[in-house]
């Protein structure tokens, strides 16, 4: 957006100049950190004066910037300088307001080229006064225009998806989780974290030195959480396995062992927990920036899967997507190009998988493909490249065509995009949670909740 400053000769007493702004609770955040003031008031979920309900108050010198918005974006405008400001407070704004910013010049100084300009902020809606004042500032004596697009743009590394899923998680019945050698902080931290927000409500199998070890690291008491000796790591996963079958156990968590090791007992045929489908693994990440989960798979289980692998991969996170709230999950196939091309197989799988989707051989959401990285997430990447779909641009769920790609792309928005991660085994009879050694609390944590909305819709056949 181009912006022209008035110059001071341009002025007259009686212009006037206005700018509109949502609030949002972003805004309040990024100004915490920038203002350093945390007070709890302006912060979107705490709650500040102990009534039990988050106020999420702006701050008041948040409103007033929004009148220096105007004097330097505007009227004046660039090359603006403040001399003074006064300010007066008449009622307060919150997170979802919408408030127009206005000023009008009243005086007009050649001498120093100075200017005074009553100042006032109201909500949209009921015209609500919010501030009152008068600000005396140096106007420009240059023409001058810029860019606003010119200014870098900031991304809050706030979680809000996660935080959603935990929101509707909390209140279901706890699962009852076979956690396999929670034998080290991080693995035992997340599932004890999962049982104080009532996610899970954990079973503990491993060695009890080690367990105990990790708790006293933690400074967590282990009272009343059942734990099952055995210090063999096979055996640990045969014996939640065996949990599972005996109906004492809803879920499987990893903890401090190897994912084949986890894994194996689960896919015996006999004695494991296959339920007709192959077994894939999905990743639903929190993006900061992003408007909507993103689901990744296959990230760790199915090395070059082929069509038919494929297939039960799209359906699996097509059912999470589903469970999670998405209503019609749209999946994007990715490849390298966005047109089906012989010589890259990717391609042909995801216009089969395409195809198989529109007769109804994939239910439940909208699959379209092949589809690069940018035209399936990025509408205006999409509509550069002509792409008219309902998927493209809008993809939640991305399939990548092998898992190289799909741990490659899942790490780079975990360690480079800030991404959180919740990690899920899909295809067996029971949700099997399975983190990353390397992964903190909050994305053990987000797993639980992702492993619980999951149950709850399979039994109840809704989303939570």
């Amino acid at each position: 957006m181009k912006i022209e400053n008035r110059t001071f000769d341009e002025l007259e007493v009686g212009a006037t100049s206005e700018l509109r702004r949502l609030i949002t609770a972003d805004d309040l955040l990024v100004f915490a950190n920038v203002s350093g003031n945390h007070n709890p008031m302006h912060i979107f979920d705490a709650d500040g004066d102990g009534d039990g309900r988050p106020e999420a108050v702006a701050p008041a010198m948040f409103i007033g910037a929004l009148i220096s918005a105007v004097l330097g974006n505007v009227l004046p405008g660039a090359g603006t300088l403040y001399r003074a400001q006064s300010l007066v407070f008449h009622g307060r704004a919150h997170a979802g307001d919408e408030l127009v910013s206005r000023v009008t010049v009243t005086d007009l100084n050649a001498r120093d080229h100075t200017a005074t300009l009553a100042c006032e902020v109201r909500r949209i809606g009921d015209d609500a006064l919010i501030l009152s004042g008068m600000a005396e500032v140096e106007a420009p004596v240059h023409k001058l225009e810029y860019d606003s697009h010119d200014l870098p743009g900031l991304i809050v590394q706030r979680h809000r998806h996660f935080e959603k899923f935990l929101r509707a998680a909390e209140p279901l019945p706890a699962l009852v989780t076979a956690v396999v050698c929670p034998e080290e902080p991080h693995s035992l931290g997340g599932a004890l974290r999962g049982r104080k927000h009532t996610l899970i409500e954990p079973i503990l199998i491993g060695d009890p030195a080690l367990i105990a070890a990790a708790a006293d690291a933690l400074g967590e008491s282990l009272e009343g959480i059942e734990i099952i000796p055995i210090l063999s790591h096979r055996d640990a996963a045969y014996k939640a396995v065996e949990l599972v079958n005996a109906g004492r156990a809803q879920a499987i968590m990893k903890g401090h062992l190897h994912t084949d090791q986890l894994l194996r007992p689960a896919l015996e045929r006999e004695t494991g927990l296959r339920a007709g489908r192959r077994f894939t693994h999905a990743f639903v990440m929190d993006v900061p920036g992003q408007p909507h989960p993103i689901i990744i798979t296959d990230a760790a289980i199915n090395i070059a899967p082929d069509l038919k692998t494929k297939v039960d991969i799209v359906q699996n996170a097509i059912d999470l997507a589903l469970s999670l709230g998405i209503e019609l999950p749209k999946v994007g196939i990715l490849s390298a190009v966005e047109t089906v091309s012989f010589d890259i197989p990717s391609s042909m799988d995801a216009a089969l998988l395409s195809k198989m989707a529109e007769r109804g051989q994939i239910t439940g959401g909208l699959v379209d493909g092949p589809l690069a990285m940018d035209n399936a997430i990025d509408l205006a990447a999409a509509r550069t490249k002509g792409l008219h779909s309902e998927v493209a641009g809008r993809a939640e769920i991305l399939v990548a065509p092998n898992l190289d790609a799909g741990n490659m792309l899942a790490k780079q928005l975990t360690y480079v995009s800030h991404a959180e991660a919740a990690g899920l085994v899909l295809g067996a009879r029971v949700p099997i949670i399975l983190n990353s050694r390397a992964d903190d609390d909050m994305s053990r944590l987000a797993s639980c909740a992702v492993a619980a909305l999951h149950h709850h819709a399979r039994i109840t056949g809704q989303a939570a």
